[in-house]
């Protein structure tokens, strides 16, 4: 469903070059869960961003679902973003409309006429179980409410793909881990590819197929989270995290 090839990102910042991505290979298989997991700082958001051009990559090629989108420009890089969803740490509502107009605002920008989009809208609210929130504001909803919204307005264009920013890091343990169930049967009952960028191994362990590590800018590890064995220094402190932390518990900066 999605393949990188050498995909980089450089940025210039104050007059020197920073490379926030080297250049890294990458295959997620349809309908699988795949994590980026690393520290803040690491480059797994411009990763995350580059799937979807929402960074322009310096070197390499992105495909997903077989087609390349480095080259892909106005009308028909909007097209390929259709297939594409997308969520955030801060959930990104427009805070003037109401819950069900949020989620008919990519709709509407695809130029969909009312009626249609207002139906698709209600079905996505339907799936994230906030029907009965349809005529509220954002400041009206708790914050896993919102978060609900925004996965309602990035399924509202019916994508094969879910792109997810840090989604549950803002939110407290008992939202975080309903919100995660809702992403698991989305994945389950939809067969919806879904890529989550995180620091906590608790989310990787219970959503994810599979996960690279980050570490400046490098995938340092590949882990099959069925059969955990990480490599890494960096690796192996994440899944040390998860059984919690000793005296003994090496932090990866420690490395000589």
């Amino acid at each position: 469903m999605i393949e990188l090839h050498q995909v980089s990102k450089r940025f210039q910042v104050a007059g020197r070059s920073i490379d926030a991505l080297q250049p890294t290979d990458l295959t997620i298989a349809p309908g699988e869960v795949f994590g980026l997991l690393g520290f803040s700082g690491a480059g797994k958001s411009t990763l995350l961003r580059l799937i979807n051009r929402l960074e322009e990559p310096s070197g390499g090629s992105i495909k997903v679902d077989g087609q390349e989108l480095v080259g892909l420009a106005g009308g028909a890089l909007r097209q390929a973003r259709q297939h594409i969803g997308m969520i955030f740490q801060q959930f990104n509502l427009l805070s003037h409309r109401t819950a069900l107009h949020n989620v008919e605002f990519a709709l509407e920008v695809a130029g969909m006429p009312t009626a249609q989009r207002r139906a698709k809208a209600r079905e996505a609210m339907a799936a994230v179980g906030l029907s009965d929130r349809e005529q509220s504001y954002p400041a009206q909803l708790s914050g896993g409410q919102r978060q609900r919204v925004a996965i309602a307005r990035a399924l509202a264009t019916s994508p094969n793909i879910l792109l997810c920013d840090e989604a549950t890091s803002a939110l407290d343990p008992h939202t975080a881990l309903s919100i995660l169930r809702l992403l698991q049967q989305l994945n389950r009952e939809r067969g919806m590819t879904i890529v989550i960028v995180t620091h906590d191994i608790k989310v990787a362990n219970y959503l994810c197929q599979h996960c690279v590590v980050l570490e400046q800018g490098r995938v340092v590890d590949r882990i099959d989270m069925a059969d955990p064995k990480p490599q890494s220094l960096l690796g192996k402190f994440f899944f040390e995290t998860a059984k919690g932390w000793t005296d003994q518990t090496v932090l990866p900066q420690e490395e000589t």
